[in-house]
């Protein structure tokens, strides 16, 4: 009988030790968003919307933010899916892992400022671009030594050069 109480003496001695009184003055409730809310890459089958994810993944931005961030997204990715042969999912993917790799080598990026540059240099072109191919060499221009806007220049020039797309016949 003896074995059986000093499990329940041990669990009323820790619940007893607990402070019954006035809370701790430095305990303040904060927003949170769990891991579990937002996945680490949008897959096909995933409900969530590739605006909503960006905004929510953003490292540093305010979870209270995160609505008016993904109706700004939202109107970028629409404008992306014109001027890129990828789908939104994969653009929100593809910038996601883009910023990463820019935070790594110590010259991160908004998602926004990520998503809206690369549009403005691939739209000279006036046809569809690869998107994972633009992050690639954004990221390698940045890697040898150019800055945000020397890189998207660079990447300017390179669309604008080349041919427009033929016109089809109906």
């Amino acid at each position: 009988m003896r074995f059986r109480t000093a499990p329940t003496l041990a669990l009323l001695l820790v619940l007893g030790a607990c402070d019954g009184g006035e809370p701790a003055q430095d305990t303040a409730v904060v927003a949170t968003k769990s891991d579990a809310e937002v996945p680490t890459w949008l897959s096909p089958t995933d409900g969530m919307e590739p605006a909503v994810w960006l905004a929510r993944r953003e490292p540093g931005q305010p979870v209270a933010r995160a609505a008016a961030r993904s109706d700004h997204l939202r109107h970028s990715l629409s404008r992306a899916k014109e001027i890129f042969i990828e789908d939104p999912r994969m653009i929100a993917n593809r910038t996601v892992q883009l910023g990463q790799m820019l935070a790594e080598a110590g010259e991160p990026e908004s998602y926004t400022d990520l998503l809206e540059g690369l549009e403005g240099a691939a739209s000279p072109t006036h046809r569809k671009q690869l998107y994972g191919e633009l992050c690639q060499h954004y990221y390698n221009s940045r890697q040898q030594g150019l800055d945000r806007a020397q890189a998207l220049a660079r990447l300017t020039e390179r669309y604008a050069a080349q041919p427009a797309a033929p016109d089809v016949a109906p």
